[in-house]
This record gives structure tokens, sequence and C-alpha cells, in this order.
């Protein structure tokens, strides 16, 4: 029986990063793929965002997925096993950007997505006969079978993760989404996941999805469909969503309790210049306040260090996520990850600064020169944001300017402040031991 051991890659560098986040779902990536594995393979996963390696173990191949901060850590995974016989196997975000680089540490790497693909190099190996790259000639179809729910291993204080659309139809200069996902957006049976849906025992649930409201038809029939099994869920949207009473109110009906919403930034010139102009700024407060009127929670994704950002930035992000009452919000520094087009034009501009992926991170490193600030700047000003938006007088005011959900969403906030300042602590512990 061949042995299979797949890994969702994660270097210490970025699990102490993400640490402040407090949150971090389960990544569902090889619990897809291991459902189609034929059944005389013995399959084992480590999701090292919540466990170690066992390095007594001798699988015959070794499949790999990972983000650009952890690509040395891959590879470096990849060697130790490879040195051991094993066929190394690699796929995932960072494989996708640079497969050449990827191709120089795997005996065989996937390009894009794996369904379909994925089952064909597992009867070549298994016959002997494989290539070295494996890539879609066609979209793939997104028909197959549930994740495999005992290869879940993050305590994540969700039941059930699952996806229900893949890709999106929007092509943003900063998003690594349309170079991974070149077909667009692409949705899953809606049979298909009301069943994986229902299957999960418990009642919180994330749908892994870049937008699930990308297809305005296709999101309200998934919601009025699944609403009878009267589960909470939460996943990601444009702020297009707050256009749609009955939209909102669909996913309202069928337990939607939170939504991401990629504002990014309060500079309606750099929603511009990165092709995400339909984020208009001066309807932000207005688009949350529909969204909140149905019952449902906003957390705000933002970005720090577009080209228009100058340093009244940071402030002016945290008045408006305070006044327009947000719940919650995620702050990054902007990252321009390798085959984007904001890292050509970046690097055709001679400011790329490094290209040490460990430090494509998005929250301890700046990689590029920003245009109107110092890098200590952009640092700093993301720390203040994370500081000012979790201290208790942002979440007070924050809170009683929008109270939806207030029963899950102040504990929330205060894990956040104490994740946050648990995270300045051992920064200033580490600054000291240098």
């Amino acid at each position: 029986m061949p042995e299979l051991l797949l890994i969702t890659a994660s270097s210490a560098e970025i699990r102490s990063a993400r640490r402040s986040r407090f949150l971090n779902f389960q990544q569902v990536t090889m619990p897809y793929l291991a459902a189609r594995v034929p059944a005389d393979w013995k399959v084992a996963h480590v999701d090292e965002g919540a466990e170690e390696i066992d390095w007594t173990v001798n699988p015959d191949v070794v499949g790999i997925t990972f983000h650009t901060p952890s690509a040395y850590h891959a590879y470096n995974l990849a060697s130790r096993f490879r040195s051991r016989g094993a066929c190394i196997v690699m796929g995932g975000p960072h494989v996708t950007l640079l497969p050449e680089e990827a191709s120089r540490h795997a005996d065989v790497i996937f390009v894009g997505e794996a369904e379909g693909v994925w089952e064909e190099f597992l009867h070549g190996f298994a016959t002997g006969a494989y290539r070295r790259v494996y890539r879609q000639p066609s979209p793939s179809s997104l028909t197959g079978p549930m994740a495999r729910r005992a290869l879940f291993h993050r305590r994540d204080f969700t039941n059930g993760v699952l996806f229900a659309t893949r890709g999106c139809p929007h092509r943003c200069d900063f998003c690594a989404i349309p170079l991974m996902y070149r077909d667009g957006l692409r949705k899953r049976p809606i049979a298909e996941v009301a069943a994986e849906y229902s299957s999960f025992p418990g009642k919180r649930i994330i749908f892994w999805d870049e937008n699930i409201a990308a297809d305005k038809q296709f999101a309200k029939e998934l919601f009025h469909v699944i609403a009878p099994y009267r589960k909470w869920w939460s996943s990601q949207a444009t702020i297009q969503v707050a256009s749609d009473d009955e939209l909102l109110a669909a996913a309202a009906d069928s337990g939607c309790k939170q939504l991401f919403l990629g504002l990014e930034s309060v500079s309606q010139s750099s929603m511009h210049e990165v092709h995400k102009g339909f984020n208009r700024v001066e309807d932000y407060a207005h688009a949350i306040s529909r969204i909140h009127a149905h019952g449902i929670a906003v957390q705000a994704g933002i970005v720090f260090g577009f080209d228009h950002d100058k340093p009244e930035v940071f402030k002016d992000t945290v008045n408006l996520l305070e006044e327009a009452g947000v719940q919650n919000a995620t702050f990054n520094i902007l990252t321009p990850y390798p085959g984007t087009p904001l890292f050509k034009q970046l690097d055709a501009q001679g400011r790329i600064l490094t290209r040490d992926w460990r430090k494509y991170n998005g929250r301890i490193d700046v990689v590029f020169e920003p245009r109107h600030m110092s890098r200590e700047d952009l640092l700093a000003g993301f720390r203040y944001a994370n500081q000012r938006f979790y201290s208790l007088a942002s979440i007070m005011k924050r809170l009683r300017a929008s109270p939806v959900q207030l029963w899950w969403t102040l504990p929330l906030n205060f894990a956040y402040m104490a994740s946050w300042a648990e995270a300045n602590r051992r920064s200033s512990l580490a600054a000291v031991s240098v």
C-alpha cells in the first residue's frame, strides 16, 4: 500500500507573525485533495499551523502546499524527505507564482488547480510513469467528494470549513488570486455544497471563498438551500454585496453572522490605481450600515502602503472604521507577491527591496520602498492602527456605534486585544535580546 503524507507547510516565522490574529482558520486544500486519493493508499496530513511533523515516518510520496513566506521552509522539508527517498510533490500559491523556482526542489509540481490532474499523477506514480509538471488543460470540474474531515487538525472555534465558489471575477493588481485561478469565478454544484454544509455536526461554519457573493443569483440560491440547517456562517465578499438588500436578507436568514470585506484603503486614488475602483470610499459607511441593518457583522480587510498613502492614512482609516462601527479588522502591510502586476510594477521602478520570501509576511516586514513615507513609518503606522483599533476605547466606541452580534464580537475583540498585546511583548523581548 503506497503511503502519502500531505503537509500544509507553515514556517516558524509566519506562525509567529500570525499569532496576533487570534483566529487562524483551518486550511482546506489538503483535506479536499485527500478525498480524491484512491482507497488503496494510506494518507496522513500534517498541518504545521497546528502540529509538528513526525520524522519517524517514511512515506512514498510527500505533497507540500505553501504560501510565499513559507517557501524556504517548504524547500527544507522537501530536501529532508527527498534525501530519504520520498517523491516530493509541490503545489499551491507560491508554486503557481514561481513554478521554475519550485521545480528545483521537487520531483513533481502542480501549477494552478489540482483537481483531475492530481488523480492522474497518483495513477502515474502507482504505475511508474508520471510527469514533472501538471497543469490543467482546461477549467477543472469542482464536482467531487467532500473534504476528509478527519484530516482537519486546527482548533479554530469552528465546526466546519468548506468552499462554495473558487476565484474572483476581479483582477486587482496586488492580488494573487487571478494568477492562481485563471479561469475566473467558478461554482460547485449547490446540492454538493449543501450536503457538505449539513454534514458538519456543529453550528459554526466558515465558507473559505474569495468572494462568496460574486455571482449574486448563485449566492441567493445557495443561501435559500442552506437556511433550513440553522447553522451560523461567515465568509468573504466585496463591498458590492451591500448594494443588494435581497441578497443580504437571504444571507442573514441562512445564518450569516459576519462578512469579511476587502475595503483595502480609505484612499479612492489608491483603489483606482490598483484596479479596485468599485470600492467607493465615499460609500463605505453607508454600505457597512446596510449590512449591519441585516444583523451581519463586518470584518474589514485593510492594507497600508499603497502609493497614495501618506502618514495620515493610519489615523484616517481607524477614524472611519470607528465611526462606521466596524466589529473587527485585519490590517496588513502591502506585500507585492511575485508574479502579480504590483510586483512587476515596483520591480520595474527599482522599488523591490528584497526577494527573501520569508519577509513577504505582510505583518512584520516591508519589502518595497513606499512612495510617501519611509519603511519605518509604514511599520509604525501599521502597529499604531492595530494598537488603537484593538484598544479598550476603540472597542467600546465601535461596538456602541453598532452592537450587531455583540454577544460574540465583544469577547472576540478582547481576545484580539490580548493577542496583539502579547505579540508586542514578544517583539519587545526579541528586540532586547538582540
